[in-house]
């Protein structure tokens, strides 16, 4: 038997402040799109703000449905729109903001399963890594630098070959 060590790096701002400018406009988008989910069975807001190679920012929220497989995640709303619209464009940032009608979201707020593989098949596809910036409703951003740190062993197209 032989063990392997997954270990990821993930970086963690205390501030927008220590972001820099166009991130810090990404995160404002992000909290801006997170006030228009459609969230009114788990009262959790998720916004999403995703930046384009030419610079284009699309954003998208949770859209809930009380047959609750029916809604759809904010990453893959605003990853869906943007490729469907741009289906040769590159996804160079997404920020991620989430609060909670419960209570405050002190920690950081990751995508799901389903929305870490979505985000995978593009960054695969792109051949280039996305940053992934996400918050709660505390100042912290935490910000990995690909999908593949959140998602290691991640299935993918050449699973299938």
């Amino acid at each position: 038997m032989k063990k392997i060590q997954i270990s990821i790096e993930i970086q963690v701002f205390d501030s927008v402040r220590e972001l820099s400018i166009e991130d810090q406009i990404l995160i404002e988008a992000s909290k801006k799109s997170m006030k228009n989910a459609y969230a009114p069975y788990s009262r959790f807001k998720v916004g999403v703000a995703l930046r384009m190679n030419d610079g284009k920012i699309i954003s998208g929220n949770n859209q809930e449905n009380a047959a609750y497989p029916s809604g759809l995640c904010a990453e893959r709303v605003a990853i869906f729109y943007a490729m469907a619209q741009f289906p040769e464009g590159k996804i160079s940032t997404i920020a991620i903001s989430a609060l909670s009608d419960k209570g405050n979201i002190n920690s950081l707020v990751s995508p799901c399963g389903a929305c870490r593989q979505a985000i995978s098949e593009y960054e695969i596809k792109q051949g280039e890594p996305i940053k992934i910036m996400m918050q709660g409703e505390d100042e912290k951003i935490y910000v990995s630098t690909s999908i593949e740190l959140l998602l290691p062993l991640m299935f993918n197209k050449s699973n299938l070959e």
